[in-house]
């Protein structure tokens, strides 16, 4: 047994390597030394945050930007350096609390403030648990626990439009009005989105609090990108272990999506791993085209198969209906095809408006296109198709053992035309 995983993995490993060092500097979480083409913005934040330093309360931030502009990673680069600047000038700066949530993850009023409170508290038996206390003593744990000491805390709640759009602004009223609580601490708020218009969701009184100083990221231009792509390059990848268009390639290629810096450094990343994979001595333009398939192919899959059993019920209508020759689908062929799946899967099916919002959801999710077609007094009807390959989407659902059966299914269906 030993030698069969000996000589199965040997092929895999008994090759010259690609990468030379840690492969997770290519990911977008690694937070590098220097941050190309991003100083500008540094050091806007850096003048407004260094009063922190010096035992005073900044103001609150919000900062904007579409994904992979760098918001996330100049954040994370400023709380280095923060606790760096404490650390090699102790007496010179006060010390800062720097606590960062990504709030895809932390996404309610409660998760919030137990996980501030939490930041200050070691022991193990005085933590507060994940759930069980009120809100008020949750709050009034966390109000103790930054006022006994006089320090200031600074509180990054990246995606913060995920927690207000599912958990509504409360937990931000409580932190922002929380230093007229507080005698000794003093805490502020640096909020971070890519959607510009959740704060029309807020309080005004939150509103005005939370943006007392706003900054927009700007996209990343294709050469910006690849200096970025090479500065990881140097650091992750063995000399001449890439021919000198990928970079370029990988560059052009996210800076057609908006300029998305996470989207090139995966591009780079896959490539080098699907060219280390086939036993290739260099990362050419070929591995490019591969890793774009491949994350394409990984997002849909991702996408898809978290979705809930109506959803993929209707998404394999959509496809049931290509497949029979139909380019596009009005929402009542659908309806009519997810009706008949329903009664083969042995369910109850939902209403049609439901089954509108859940087209509706995943046209803005990307797996589908519904666009709106006006007839004027003829009425109104949406042309629903699918947005990435058929194939794929059914490989995805075959994987959903509820329904792989309904796959090849080819309901008998309605030609109704209006919604």
């Amino acid at each position: 047994m030993t030698e069969e995983s000996t000589s199965l993995f040997e092929k895999y490993t008994d090759i010259r390597p690609i990468f030379k060092k840690d492969r997770d500097i290519l990911r977008p979480s690694y937070i590098p030394e220097n941050l190309p083409h991003r100083r500008k913005q540094i050091e806007s934040l850096a003048s407004i945050l260094a009063t922190a330093l010096q035992g005073s309360r900044p103001s609150n931030i919000l900062i904007f930007g579409k994904t992979g502009t760098g918001k996330t990673a100049v954040m994370k680069y400023l709380g280095k350096e923060i606790k760096a600047a404490h650390t090699t000038n102790e007496g010179r700066f006060s010390a800062v609390n720097f606590i960062y949530i990504n709030c895809e993850i932390v996404d309610t009023q409660y998760g919030v403030l137990a996980h501030v409170g939490n930041y200050f508290i070691q022991d193990w038996d005085e933590r507060i648990p994940f759930t069980g206390w009120s809100t008020e003593k949750v709050y009034n744990q966390l109000r103790e626990q930054i006022d006994a000491r006089e320090e200031v805390t600074l509180i990054v709640l990246d995606e913060i439009d995920k927690l207000v759009y599912k958990s509504g602004d409360d937990v931000l009223f409580h932190l922002t009005e929380i230093n007229a609580d507080l005698h000794q601490g003093k805490l502020s708020i640096v909020g971070i989105s890519n959607d510009l218009k959740f704060t029309e969701f807020l309080d005004t009184r939150v509103r005005s609090r939370l943006g007392e100083e706003r900054m927009v990221f700007p996209p990343y231009n294709a050469n910006q990108l690849q200096d970025i792509l090479r500065q990881r390059a140097e650091l992750a990848l063995n000399d001449d272990a890439i021919d000198p268009g990928v970079i370029s390639l990988c560059a052009a290629l996210a800076a057609q999506e908006h300029g998305d810096a996470r989207r090139a450094l995966d591009l780079l990343r896959v490539s080098a791993e699907l060219a280390e994979r086939d036993h290739a001595t260099r990362v050419t333009e070929h591995f490019v085209h591969k890793a774009v398939n491949k994350l394409e192919l990984d997002a849909v899959e991702e996408v898809v198969s978290t979705l809930p059993t109506h959803s993929k019920l209707v998404l394999l209508s959509i496809l049931i209906n290509e497949r029979e020759g139909s380019l596009y689908s009005t929402t009542g062929e659908v309806y009519d095809t997810y009706r008949e799946l329903c009664r083969q899967h042995g369910m109850n099916h939902l209403t049609q408006r439901r089954v509108t919002d859940l087209i509706s959801e995943l046209d803005m999710l990307g797996i589908i296109n519904a666009r709106l077609k006006s007839f004027g007094r003829g009425g109104r009807t949406r042309e629903i198709s699918l947005a990435v390959s058929l194939y794929e989407i059914a490989d995805v659902l075959r994987q959903d053992e509820q329904i792989k059966d309904l796959i090849d299914s080819r309901p008998h269906q309605n030609q109704t035309k209006l919604l």
